[in-house]
């Protein structure tokens, strides 16, 4: 396969380094662009960056010298790659601004950012879920009038600790959904260095974080219709979202309820025998086995579980008959690798595999 030209728009941020880590070594890309803000513009990777290394790996040499260009020089940076990679750090209607002017320049983006999720043309894909919705982007690209160029995104970190357990009982009928997530300090791009104030504590509030986890899973469950995604009208999802002194990893504590009620035995045969589109393709970052349960009762562990494949499977347990709702489990994920960069991959392999980046 031939190597893709990548570029990381958004380059010096916490996620931004992530895709650094990802993709310095990766076998079908190859980093040629790094832009970010002005103010970094004109410095190496390593001088902009400066004391801000939030990887536990080193950063790597190869990036080190290159030069970071302004994002905002969209014909400049879109000259030197086949696709981005987008991470910025903006007000919602500028990244929107931004990310559509990279595909108006025939640069497909595959976005980190929550701006682009519901425009009804852009698709928002978890590989092994709705691989299919890739199927909109045709209609995208007559919208903006573009040959190669259009946006692709992934959804909320959090969901990936739930909503990957739950799209393969849904031959059940998953009804109703109640969720409460508790979520690592990286989601919000700190360390316990620079957000000393969650040391020994927990914080029940992340803005914007309750009304995505309801609503971003009614768009995977959707369906093209008419040149749009179409928001699925269930399950029906309620959530709590919580800040915990975690460095990574995402939990979720799931309650479900079906339109007609499988057994224990049939969820779990469901959860292990299940296999996604990114499976079949056996694109690089796919995790082998992307569902792992675990039967004893004080198991998955953040600190044990979350780099699970690399950090791209989905770690679940305690699935137990409940009073209320039919079942209850908890599900793990690691936020910054299945949850933002690393699905984010992910989702560009699947995209040159079915051929878009061509």
């Amino acid at each position: 396969m031939k190597k893709y030209s990548i570029g990381i728009i958004g380059c010096t941020g916490m996620v931004g380094q992530r895709f650094v880590t990802l993709l310095s070594d990766h076998p079908w890309f190859e980093i040629t662009a790094m832009a970010a803000s002005a103010n970094s513009a004109g410095k190496t990777y390593e001088e902009a960056v400066g004391n801000r290394w939030a990887m536990k790996t080193p950063m790597p040499e190869k990036v080190k010298n290159m030069p970071v260009m302004d994002a905002a020089d969209v014909a400049a940076a879109a000259a030197k790659v086949d696709f981005a990679f987008c991470a910025v750090n903006m007000p919602k209607a500028e990244i929107k601004a931004l990310e559509e002017a990279y595909a108006k320049a025939e640069c497909p983006i595959v976005s980190n950012n929550s701006a682009h999720r519901h425009t009804p043309d852009v698709p928002m894909i978890v590989p092994e879920l709705n691989a299919d919705h890739v199927n909109v982007i045709p209609f995208q690209r007559e919208r903006l009038g573009t040959k190669r160029g259009f946006i692709a995104v992934k959804s909320n970190c959090s969901l990936q600790s739930y909503v990957p357990a739950l799209y393969p009982l849904d031959k059940w009928g998953v009804k109703d959904v109640l969720v409460c997530t508790y979520q690592a300090i990286s989601g919000a791009g700190k360390t316990f260095e620079r957000w000393p104030e969650m040391v020994d504590n927990v914080i029940p509030y992340i803005g914007g974080e309750e009304e995505k986890s309801e609503q971003e899973p009614l768009k995977i469950w959707g369906k093209i219709e008419n040149g749009v995604i179409v928001d699925a009208a269930s399950p029906a999802f309620t959530a709590q979202c919580l800040r915990v002194p975690v460095t990574d990893g995402h939990f979720a504590a799931v309650f479900c309820r079906f339109e007609n009620k499988p057994t224990k035995e049939e969820i779990l045969d469901a959860w292990k025998s299940f296999k996604g589109r990114a499976q079949e393709l056996d694109l690089p970052s796919a995790p082998k086995q992307f569902l792992h349960y675990f039967e004893e009762d004080n198991m998955p562990q953040t600190r044990l579980h979350r780099d699970l494949e690399g950090g791209m499977a989905i770690s679940l347990g305690r699935l137990r008959e409940d009073s209320q709702y039919d079942y209850k489990f908890v599900g793990l994920s690691h936020n910054t690798l299945r949850g933002a960069a690393g699905g984010a991959v992910l989702l560009a392999e699947l995209l040159c595999a079915e051929g878009y980046m061509d």
